[in-house]
């Protein structure tokens, strides 16, 4: 059981510019798109005998639901390719960097977000100003996933495109045994998303709870607001160390 929050006073807190528009933009496409591509897929994946009196000809719908996937697909490369740009041009907090654990400190965080988050073994919480080191490893796998799920769903549209883009992954084909189980391996890993969404929407609605610092809200507007560091290093009522500046123009 967590103890009972204590609310601070305004000056305890400091507001900080986290997630810039485009990191934000990202997001919401990219939430949108997996939504759509999982909804299609599914209907793609086990069509329902859908009866209609007008002639055949007029009843394209399954047409239409392989083209909104087909062309959510080409929206998701782009919004993903520009994401990877972004964290090249980006701020401190989607630098590329933060997603790989390549310090011992990140491996350490790691496990004391485990300790937090999943075992519930300290009552604690941490206080990141981006994502925490759990979150960005997460999300390397997430976007390995992402590549796959792209080469994969490419390569079985490459027999109904004449474009050059899908030929491109004509290759994974034969290493998964054909369209056959290629598409069981692509169906397999739309799991991960499904899975992935249930847990993050429960960890973003549990760390504005716990943290109180506008998870939620920082994906929509920027800001986070995370606790005031005293003269001696210290936060003012949450533990954990806040490794931002103020916003001067908040204070």
């Amino acid at each position: 059981m967590h103890s009972p929050a204590t609310l601070a006073s305004p000056h305890e807190f400091q507001r900080i510019y986290v997630w810039e528009l485009p990191v934000r933009f990202y997001h919401w496409l990219n939430a949108l798109c997996i939504v759509v591509l999982t909804a299609t897929g599914f209907v793609i994946a086990n069509p329902p005998g859908i009866n209609a009196a007008s002639e055949a000809a007029f009843s394209y719908w399954f047409g239409t639901v392989r083209f909104i996937h087909f062309a959510t697909a080409y929206v998701f490369v782009f919004n993903f390719a520009f994401r990877i740009y972004w964290g090249f041009v980006g701020n401190q907090y989607s630098n590329w960097k933060n997603f790989l654990p390549l310090k011992f400190a990140q491996f350490k965080e790691v496990m004391s977000v485990l300790r937090v988050d999943i075992l519930q073994y300290s009552n604690k919480s941490l206080v990141s100003v981006g994502h925490n080191a759990l979150a960005y490893l997460t999300y390397f796998v997430m976007f390995l996933v992402f590549l796959f799920q792209v080469a994969s769903g490419f390569a079985l549209y490459a027999k109904m495109s004449h474009s050059f883009f899908p030929q491109l992954f004509t290759w994974m084909l034969p290493i998964f045994g054909g369209d056959l189980g290629l598409r069981q391996w692509h169906h397999i890993a739309t799991w991960f998303f499904i899975i992935f969404t249930l847990i993050h929407v429960y960890l973003v609605f549990y760390h504005d709870y716990v943290e109180g610092n506008g998870v939620l809200s920082s994906m929509a507007g920027g800001w986070k607001f995370l606790p005031e560091v005293t003269a001696d290093g210290k936060t003012a009522g949450v533990s954990g160390k806040a490794t931002a500046k103020p916003d001067p123009k908040n204070r």
